[in-house]
């Protein structure tokens, strides 16, 4: 018998992991994209990176008030330690690549002439601290804040590779039904 994961946590995983996803291709197709679609690509970029931070918070409310099924007995001790790394690893990218991005779009220094809407929708605020530094700091913090999210955006493709190689291990090696665990 497989032991799954609970309906709202497949959705969340399903959800969070195509958001990070398309994220992280969007910045890879700007410069083909031509000059009159970037804007709206970027626009698009930052409201999936905004949903998934809101998505990220309510997804790690719920790991933490729910238990997780337990890995199956035949894995590794150093499975379960790397199982484990990865997971709390990628709850900290899903927090810190969007918020990185916030903080960067709120430093950039036509951001109060340029707001930024939710897919469209309505304005979605930006930090107002950040936007209140004089010009000087807000261009260091903008600058920094995006190197930053450019690296994390890197080492996240990485994780993420990690994840789903090692998924791919136990389901196609190890004969586990791992696939199954997190499939609606």
């Amino acid at each position: 018998m497989v032991k799954k994961y609970n309906g709202v946590a497949i959705a969340f995983h399903w959800i969070i992991a195509l958001g990070v996803f398309v994220n992280l291709l969007l910045p890879n197709i700007w410069d083909a994209a031509g000059d009159a679609n970037v804007r709206p690509l970027i626009d698009v970029h930052k409201s999936i990176g905004v949903t998934v931070l809101g998505l990220a918070a309510m997804r790690l409310l719920w790991r933490l008030t729910h238990t997780p099924p337990a890995l199956p007995a035949s894995y590794k001790p150093w499975e379960v330690k790397a199982s484990h790394a990865a997971h709390w690893a990628l709850y900290a990218f899903i927090f810190a690549m969007p918020l990185t991005g916030w903080i960067m779009d709120s430093a950039y220094k036509d951001a109060a002439t340029h707001p930024m809407h939710w897919f469209g929708l309505f304005e979605w605020p930006r930090i107002s601290m950040v936007m209140g530094l004089d010009a000087a700091t807000k261009k260091s913090v903008h600058d920094g804040f995006g190197a930053a999210h450019e690296v994390l955006g890197y080492a996240l493709w990485a994780l993420f590779a990690a994840h789903v190689i090692g998924a791919f291990k136990h389901q196609w090696i190890d004969g586990e039904k791992e696939l199954q665990r997190m499939m609606p």
